[in-house]
């Protein structure tokens, strides 16, 4: 199972985030603006984190698989916040991120970097 892919994402999300230090603040505005968005988003979110949780079974000793599995999961929680608690949840990362956006661009860049080298030593 190759797992590169999603881990790329966290780095590219990194690299607009220093590009554009207001860009994940204003996507949430926006987010926050629109309520069928936030709708279409969980739905979204659940999806994808269903099928990333269910594409291997637990039985494997991976932990390359375990950690995709835990995100799968998280992301299966975040899509039910955002459809049922949608503007609290989102209200809140807004405060976080207006914190010091570069930080969390950069903490993107980092957490992407390991995952991919992990995934590479895994192999």
């Amino acid at each position: 199972m190759d797992l590169h892919g999603h881990w790329y994402l966290f780095g590219c999300g990194g690299v607009g985030g220093l590009r554009q230090p207001n860009f994940w603040v204003d996507m949430i505005d926006n987010i926050i603006a629109n309520p069928a968005l936030r709708f279409l988003t969980g739905i979204i979110c659940i999806a994808i984190g269903t099928a990333i949780y269910l594409v291997e079974p637990w039985g494997r000793a991976d932990y390359m698989l375990y950690i995709v599995k835990i995100i799968g999961f998280w992301m299966v929680v975040e899509g039910a916040l955002f459809i049922a608690i949608g503007d609290l949840f989102l209200h809140l990362s807004r405060k976080v991120l207006n914190y010091a956006p570069r930080l969390w661009a950069l903490i993107s860049i980092l957490i992407g970097g390991a995952f991919i080298i992990a995934a590479e030593l895994n192999m």
